[in-house]
Parts: C-alpha cells; sequence; structure tokens
C-alpha cells in the first residue's frame, strides 16, 4: 500500500528523526501559533524518545514577545496508525483533519478541511537514495483553521485563520537554511488571494567533505495555478540569501518566476535547540509573525514581466537555522 504524505516513515531503527508541525497566524488578535509533535531515534544505545512542543509570538503592545514550551516522553507514549493517518504523542493526538492537545499551561483543539492534493519540495526519492538527510513534504499547504487554543490563561478563539501543516523525517538537520510558508496572501489592491500560498527552503548542506549549496526548493500556488520549482536543477540554479534577519530567494517554474522578500521581527524570534541522531545540536530561530513580500513574473521573450504583487503583514512563518547558536537571542527550548 502507497504511503501517504502524513504516513509515519519511521521503520524503528536507529538514526532517524521525524516532525510533524501546523503553522497559523490569528488575523484577529495577530498571535502567531507553531505546534510541533516529534520523534528522535539516537543512534548508539539511546532509547528513542518524542515530544511535544509548543510555541506562541504575540506582538500586542504589553504581551509577553515569545512562549515556549517542551516536553519529551518515552518511545511508548508514540503511537501511529495509516490508512486513515493518526498519531498521538502522550495523549496529543494528530491526523488529516485534526489537532488537539496540550503540556504545561498551553492547549490546542484545531480542524480543518483536508487539502486536496500534498506538494513535496523535496522528492521523497532523494531521501532514498542517501542524497537528501531530511525529506520534506506538505500534505496541508493552505486549509483555514477553527478551534481554539488557550496560552497564558487567554483563550483564542479561531475562526478562519489560514495555515499549513506540515511533515519531514529524516537523518540529518542541514547546517545552515532559511524555510517560509505563507498562505495569508493580499493583492496590491490589499483583498485577500483567495487560494495563493507559497512555502520553501533554502538550505547549505554538508557532503564530500565540504558545504554546498544553497539547495532551494519552492511551492505554491498563484492565479490557480500550481507553481513547483522543485527539479534537481532549479534546487541549484534558483538564487537565495538568508539570514537571521530574513530570507531573498527568486525561483522559476517554467515560464514563470517568484520573487520573495520574508523579513521577521526579531523580538519575535524564538530560538529552540534541535539535535540530530547522531548527537549534534542545531539551533532554530522561528517566527510565525514576519511579512512576506511577493511577485509572480512571466517570461516575455527573454524578459520577465511582474503579473501580481502579493504582501502578507505579519502572518507569514518564517525560520532561520544554523548549528552556531545566536548569542542575543535566548534558547527557550533545548
Amino acid at each position: 500500500m502507497a504511503l501517504s504524505a502524513n504516513d509515519m516513515r519511521w521503520s524503528g531503527r536507529p538514526g532517524h528523526y521525524e516532525v510533524y508541525y501546523l503553522t497559523l497566524t490569528d488575523p484577529a488578535t495577530g498571535v502567531g501559533i507553531w505546534i510541533r509533535y516529534t520523534m528522535l531515534a539516537p543512534l548508539g544505545s539511546q532509547e528513542p524518545t518524542c515530544a511535544l512542543w509548543f510555541a506562541a509570538m504575540d506582538p500586542r503592545p504589553g504581551a509577553r514577545p515569545v512562549l515556549a514550551r517542551k516536553q519529551t516522553f518515552p518511545i511508548a507514549e508514540l503511537q501511529a496508525g495509516r490508512s486513515p493517518f493518526e498519531l498521538s504523542v502522550a495523549g496529543a493526538t494528530l491526523s488529516d483533519g485534526k489537532m488537539a492537545g496540550g503540556l504545561d499551561d498551553v492547549r490546542w483543539d484545531l480542524r480543518w478541511q483536508a487539502a486536496p492534493r500534498p506538494y513535496e519540495p523535496i522528492n521523497p526519492a532523494l531521501g532514498r537514495l542517501g542524497l537528501a538527510k531530511t525529506v520534506f513534504v506538505v500534505p496541508h499547504a493552505d486549509v483555514v483553521i477553527e478551534g481554539h487554543i488557550t496560552l497564558d490563561g487567554q483563550r483564542l478563539e479561531l475562526t478562519g485563520v489560514r495555515g499549513g501543516q506540515s511533515h519531514l523525517w529524516g537523518s540529518e538537520h542541514a547546517e545552515s537554511w532559511a524555510w517560509a510558508h505563507c498562505n495569508d496572501l493580499r493583492s496590491s489592491a490589499g483583498s485577500p488571494a483567495a487560494g495563493a500560498f507559497f512555502d520553501g527552503v533554502s538550505a547549505l548542506v554538508h557532503r564530500f567533505g565540504r558545504t554546498l549549496g544553497p539547495n532551494t526548493p519552492i511551492v505554491g500556488c498563484f492565479d490557480g495555478r500550481p507553481f513547483e520549482s522543485t527539479s534537481p536543477r532549479r534546487l541549484l540554479a534558483n538564487s537565495s540569501r538568508f539570514d537571521l534577519d530574513g530570507w531573498r530567494f527568486e525561483a522559476i517554474d517554467g515560464s514563470r518566476k517568484l520573487v520573495g522578500h520574508i523579513q521577521p521581527v526579531r523580538e519575535q524570534l524564538v530560538g529552540v535547540t534541535y539535535q540530530d541522531p547522531d548527537g549534534r545540536e542545531a539551533y532554530c530561530y522561528n517566527s510565525e509573525t514576519a511579512s512576506a513580500r511577493l511577485e509572480v513574473q512571466e517570461r516575455v521573450g527573454r524578459a520577465w514581466r511582474a503579473v501580481e504583487a502579493l504582501t502578507s503583514a505579519g502572518r507569514c512563518h518564517f525560520e532561520f537555522g544554523t548549528r552556531t547558536p545566536i548569542s542575543d537571542i535566548d534558547l527557550s527550548v533545548t
């Protein structure tokens, strides 16, 4: 039976990590949310574990800018099923249309209509061939989320909130990377750009004794047409520059080009520590309240002509990853 985009890939052997995450930004309050269900099977004699992660970014005056929680459990607390996909970590559940759970003082109960198709920025075949140490798929790239979240003693009622749910797995994080997702975009006239989204990553990887890249796959949908700049040639050729302060990229799919600029607010970045199965650490700085400017272009002869300008103010999801911690941003989760 063919695996679905969300089905767990762990075979039970050491040397593997796997992550499910959901991101959203509530337009009523501006609060951004990042929820992760993870597992780690270390190399060596250490026992596998699973974990729940929760982070929030709150841009409202007087509010705590970031909040982060994590709790780790024995692997026996992880249960995974297929056909249909179901995941449980210490009683917190995830399916292709629901996510509910909590830890410490935060709770979530969310639901959405399953997306009609997944997107694959990184082809899973590259993982099977050993060419990609992490594989990344987006089962629900552009969904409308309903439900509620409780944090800091406050209950946020979510209605018509746009967000996305993704799944990744592998044996090693990149040396450095930028990632972004946004499906709450507006046209140059200020109206909602229904059905428009993008999701992508740009990564530097260590292979053959040297650092290669950045490799930059981008997917999306604009004007009702899927955009997939994911071929091996495009991964290498797409232009990309990123750091803690943001990401600029250009990606091409046939006769269309996507030009993007993603910019987070530094005070609304939450720092967390990731661990590879071999014990090596990576440091991630995530914000669900970044802003985005996108331009869709079409090729006319040998030139490119802008056909659509899209923006997202405080509702774009962004993270920067590195092997060296940033000295002036606390690691809220280690």
